[in-house]
């Protein structure tokens, strides 16, 4: 069984900053990719970024290009989401899956002066 946790989302302010964090415990054998994905209301979930820890290669959404950035901690299963410059539009619950296959439980990120 493969646990994913997400933390570090909250209130900010339009041009503020927030750093996500997402760790993976239990069984696992190899992680392959690890990535963010949100959801607004009344919208379907979307990938933000991923990136395959091997290989160091990540990719972005459009709309978070040149504003969040993707890192990762392979010694703690770890994968962040550094988000700046942020718009009330990106406002959402954002989620962290691992290998495309396990979900975390989400956390809310809200945008608003």
């Amino acid at each position: 069984q493969v646990q994913v946790v997400e933390s570090g989302g909250g209130l900010v302010q339009p041009g503020g900053s927030l750093r996500l964090s997402c760790t993976a415990s239990g069984n696992i054998f190899s992680i392959y990719v690890m990535g963010w994905y949100r959801q607004a209301p009344g919208k379907q979930r979307e990938l933000v970024a991923q990136i395959f820890p091997d290989s160091g290669t990540s990719t972005y959404a459009d709309s978070v290009k040149g504003r969040f950035t993707i890192s990762t901690d392979s010694a703690e299963n770890t994968v962040y989401l550094q988000m700046s410059s942020l718009k009330p539009e990106d406002t959402a619950v954002y989620y962290c899956n691992l290998n495309l296959v396990d979900w975390g439980q989400g956390t809310q990120v809200t945008v608003s002066a």
